[in-house]
């Protein structure tokens, strides 16, 4: 790993735990609304999904990391899940995702303390 590819991981993988985060919860509010309310929710759900998506394949790109694609398949999944209507399954998904991006923070942290750059 080359600290400007640690650097913008550490960075990346930051902002996808906030949005698995923010995801997951909604996924849970999700179940608490009407049939009426879900189509909504489910519509800002994949919007959100599709977001982090995109920081994921961006982080791939200038952080190669092995454990990216793998983190773009969950999310996938579980877009494929909300699409269903079968949300609240999603959830499984987006917690591996979540941990397989704190690893990639982790490493990454651990990485720059090595260097005292953190």
């Amino acid at each position: 790993m080359k600290t400007n590819e640690a650097i913008l991981a550490f960075s990346q993988s930051e902002k996808i735990k906030a949005g698995l985060i923010w995801l997951g919860q909604s996924l849970e509010f999700l179940q608490s609304l009407s049939e009426e309310e879900k189509r909504g929710g489910q519509k800002t759900i994949k919007l959100l999904l599709a977001m982090i998506g995109h920081e994921v394949s961006l982080a791939r790109s200038l952080a190669p990391h092995e454990e990216w694609g793998s983190i773009e398949n969950l999310i996938e999944r579980s877009l494929v899940m909300v699409d269903s209507g079968v949300g609240q399954e999603a959830t499984m998904h987006i917690s591996k995702a979540l941990s397989r991006v704190t690893n990639i923070g982790q490493q990454s942290m651990v990485f720059l303390k090595e260097k005292n750059l953190l």
